[in-house]
């Protein structure tokens, strides 16, 4: 066997165990994440990968893992030269495995600012004038109901959610719920959220309530659950003179 042969069999080799390398990496770190023991939360990490397609599979899904729920991230100089927008202040870095270096850093959309992007360029999308301080309001109303909120970091495709934590047995007595909003959206998309996720619950879609005076509707398919939800947060916010994406939605 020539020189050559041998070199370029041992290149050859020396690839195939970085592949292997990376292939049980990738395992290792879906196991220790534990952030997707089903098959749609599964496949919700496959379409993100396709998605960003300027992104190697290995870093799309390192992304994923980081921040669930992401939708366009880049470099702070890819932001600041192709788009005109800034990292905001303190905001958090995505590690991504770099090429003839250890790692490089990226930023989450909701994680800029600066100059408008195209509506389409986010999951959700809300322009009103709604502010932080009318949200802190709505958040003390709902307490009294006994609606619990919650801020949690996630990525642009998640806006948040609503869940049921004690079944009260006595009619007279609230049961306690917890609302989830995503807080790296806006007050206009959290007051859009705040609708959507309430029409969840006084439709039915969580079951009866005898308190609130809910009747159990939760036999209904998802996407009609979806419509109706979504439906609540379009007149909701149109009347407080906020503009949503429901339609396309």
């Amino acid at each position: 066997m020539s020189t050559a042969s041998i070199a370029k069999e041992a290149q050859t080799e020396l690839a195939l165990d970085d592949q292997e390398y990376e292939r049980n990496l990738l395992d290792q770190l879906l196991i220790d994440s534990q952030l997707y023991p089903t098959s749609k939360e599964y496949k919700e990490l496959l379409d993100f990968t396709v998605r960003l397609r300027n992104m190697a599979p290995f870093n799309a899904m390192l992304l994923q893992i980081q921040k669930p729920g992401l939708n366009y991230v880049a470099s702070a100089y890819d932001w600041q030269n192709r788009f005109r927008r800034t990292v905001k202040n303190k905001a958090r870095p995505l590690l991504i495995m770099w090429p003839f270096g250890p790692v490089a850093l990226v930023y989450d959309l909701l994680d800029t600012e600066g100059q408008e992007l195209p509506k389409d360029a986010f999951a959700f999308y809300a322009k009103g004038k709604i502010d932080d301080e009318r949200i802190e309001t709505f958040k003390g109303l709902l307490k009294k109901k006994q609606i619990g909120t919650k801020l949690y970091d996630q990525g642009d495709n998640d806006a948040g959610f609503i869940r049921r934590l004690t079944i009260a047995s006595d009619p007279k007595v609230f049961s306690i719920y917890e609302l989830g909003i995503n807080r790296n959206h806006d007050a206009s998309m959290a007051f859009v959220t705040l609708a959507h996720e309430l029409g969840h619950l006084f439709l039915g879609h969580l079951g009866q309530d005898k308190k609130l005076a809910i009747q159990d509707r939760c036999s209904i398919p998802l996407r009609t659950r979806e419509i109706e939800a979504e439906s609540v947060a379009y007149i909701v916010g149109h009347r407080n003179g906020v503009e949503c994406r429901s339609p396309k939605y």
